[in-house]
């Protein structure tokens, strides 16, 4: 059963680092099979990609995001990481970290998704 489950805080201060850590389990997130990537909802709006880390530690993002992201791993914890950068009120929403397949087969697992507001 593979697994994948957000976590961070609930409230991030205006101009402050956001951190999130996916922790993944029933797969291995160096399988050159997957990617593994941060997608967010703010609120009322749809789902933006913001980023992924492949199984080498490759990682490509979003042009709005590019600057202001990054993403790191702990293979030991099977674990991967964001860092937004400057956060605003406008990177409120849910953030989800989710399994992409090499294979163009979309997303398969995603987590349960956190809810992270920023102050202003």
């Amino acid at each position: 059963q593979v697994q994948l489950q957000e976590s961070g805080p609930g409230l991030v201060v205006g101009s402050q680092t956001l951190t999130l850590a996916c922790t993944v389990s029933g797969s291995d997130i160096t399988n050159a099979s997957y990617l593994w990537t941060w997608i967010r909802q703010p609120l009322g709006k749809g789902l933006e990609w913001i980023a992924n880390i492949g199984n080498v530690g490759n990682t490509l993002f979003a042009p709005s995001l590019r600057g202001r992201a990054s993403v790191s791993r702990d293979t030991s914890k099977a674990q991967f990481t964001l860092y937004l950068l400057s956060t605003t009120p406008e990177d409120t929403g849910v953030y989800y970290c989710a399994r992409l397949l090499q294979s163009g087969g979309g997303m398969d697992y995603w987590g349960n998704g956190t809810l992270v507001t920023v102050s202003s």
